[in-house]
């Protein structure tokens, strides 16, 4: 794959390479952190000197469907020993999946420092570069966070029903049959999470790993993302986008291709997703089976 730098990327300082993190593993100013679907793959090996953020666990309220507040993220970094000027390194299973519902998390509480490893946890390892069992430990730090931003990067069920209803565009990024209708989850997992099949009204069918090169996970270059989102479904870096999928996650990486390798301005990401659109009494569905 070509070096980011040369991929034509608006922005190609939040992504680092894994020959970058192998040669700062020792640097006091970055903090790497995994963060997987899989919760057994860090404690069997992960990159030295990275901590582990687990989504359900760190990133989300036990007892309310949303996000940790102030005072936990606050919390959550102060454990991890991150700083205001901590750049955080995210990397994980899944071609980033998780590290970027992550990044986009950290995002909601503003911590700009932020970056994504190219390639993530499987071109680590099919470089065959050094996993270690040993848990870091760091001093704990005092970290200040602003309120929750859920306005700039976050859409509501209510705000997708405006954004339907003004004929604004989404993109749905599971698979093809989640969007048809014929599955409710992906292929090879338990089929369930919502009561209805389809996907919303408009919607463009934009499966979320048509962004990464398959053999490694590294995101495809500017001008194949562009012929993607672009050319083939028409949308602009101007346009109000929304993107969805079944709980936020694999929408968390179209949000990042959209916004941070494209430049578009104002996505959001639908957490909610289909689990809760699924759901809901009296939205609009569409179905093509």
């Amino acid at each position: 794959m070509t070096d980011i730098s040369s991929r034509g990327y608006v922005n190609t300082d939040v992504l680092v390479s894994t020959e970058w993190l192998a040669a700062h593993l020792n640097d006091p100013s970055i903090r790497i952190v995994e963060s997987n679907e899989d919760p057994l793959l860090y404690p069997s090996g992960h990159i030295p000197g990275a901590v582990q953020v687990d989504w359900t666990t760190d990133l989300n309220d036990p007892v309310r469907r949303d996000y940790l507040d102030r005072a936990g993220f606050e919390k959550l970094l102060s454990r991890i020993g991150v700083t205001n000027d901590t750049t955080v390194v995210f990397y994980g299973d899944k071609n980033n999946w998780w590290a970027t519902y992550a990044f986009w998390v950290f995002q909601l509480f503003g911590h700009t420092q932020a970056r994504i490893v190219d390639g993530g946890r499987l071109k680590w390892e099919k470089e065959g570069r050094e996993l270690t069992r040993e848990v870091p430990k760091y001093p704990t730090t005092t970290y200040t966070a602003p309120e929750r931003d859920d306005a700039t990067i976050r859409a509501f069920r209510d705000q997708v029903l405006q954004h339907v209803r003004a004929g604004l565009p989404l993109v749905d990024v599971r698979s093809p049959d989640e969007y048809s209708g014929k599955l409710l989850h992906m292929p090879n997992y338990p089929q369930e999470g919502a009561l209805r099949g389809g996907h919303i009204p408009g919607a463009k069918s934009v499966p979320w790993a048509r962004a990464i090169n398959v053999e490694d996970g590294t995101f495809k270059t500017a001008d194949q993302l562009r012929a993607i989102y672009e050319q083939e479904q028409g949308l602009k870096p101007s346009d109000n986008v929304v993107a969805y999928c079944r709980i936020g996650e694999r929408s968390s990486h179209t949000w990042f291709v959209l916004t941070y390798l494209l430049g578009y301005k104002n996505v959001r990401n639908y957490d909610g997703s289909w689990t809760e659109w699924g759901n809901s009494v009296g939205v609009p569905i569409e179905k093509n089976v």
